[in-house]
């Protein structure tokens, strides 16, 4: 039947992700979840194991079982491989190339440019980072009935965003969660650095958008759209 002249059908988008995830709002180098708990995330250095003296290795395994006793809620630990994309690099290689006035500079230069291009060709370059993500949680998950859980996780983007008083409450909790976990870290050889609003939202871009952010950097602070 031919629509009635005047009235315009009124375009449908699918649902977006957005409203399917647990996540609320990235706010002052914090996650704040739907369900009111806080989470930070820190960027954690590694360490040969490999190539530490049987002695070195088992005082690295002890010390890591003695910070994991040490602590006094949960923690995530996350290790993303990510293709390394160096095509930028080859080409701030080639671009000194012509830049440079030594002849010798200049052709060892390209024996390198040459050498990386002929290692990649050989397969994927891929990086490695490792994350501890430390919780706050005000009310804990088992106070909470399954169905209570449930609506949580499926609930709408579009929530009460949570007052400041509280937040900084929360926020307070969660910077001493973070030091006892810095500390211990230190502990035995590993250094940490907590990740900003910016760099935390990059990271969860990246992480639901693996193969759009090869080639589509994550929005900046103050340019993203949300689903409301």
């Amino acid at each position: 039947m031919p629509f009635q002249q005047g009235v315009s059908k009124k375009k449908t988008h699918p649902p977006s992700t957005q409203r399917y995830l647990p996540i609320a709002e990235v706010r002052e180098d914090t996650i704040i979840l739907r369900d009111g708990s806080l989470r930070s995330v820190l960027l954690v250095s590694s360490v040969n194991f490999a190539l530490k003296s049987p002695e070195e290795q088992a005082a690295t395994v002890q010390g890591y079982i003695s910070f994991l006793n040490s602590l006094s809620f949960s923690v995530q630990i996350i290790i993303q491989s990510r293709r390394f994309i160096i095509d930028t690099y080859l080409d701030d290689l080639k671009q000194r190339e012509r830049e440079q006035s030594n002849d010798l500079l200049r052709i060892q230069m390209a024996d390198y440019r040459q050498f990386i291009t002929e290692l990649v060709s050989l397969g994927a370059i891929v990086s490695k980072r490792f994350y501890v993500v430390v919780p706050y949680n005000p009310v804990s998950d088992k106070q909470k009935s399954l169905v209570t859980r449930m609506s949580e996780t499926f609930s709408l983007t579009k929530v009460i965003k949570m007052k400041e008083e509280k937040f900084r409450q929360y926020r307070s909790s969660l910077d001493r969660n973070v030091a006892h976990l810095k500390g211990g870290l230190q502990a035995i050889g590993l250094n940490s650095v907590e990740l900003d609003t910016q760099s935390l939202i990059e990271l969860l871009y990246a992480t639901y958008n693996p193969e759009v952010v090869v080639s589509e950097k994550a929005p900046e602070i103050g340019k993203m759209e949300v689903e409301e």
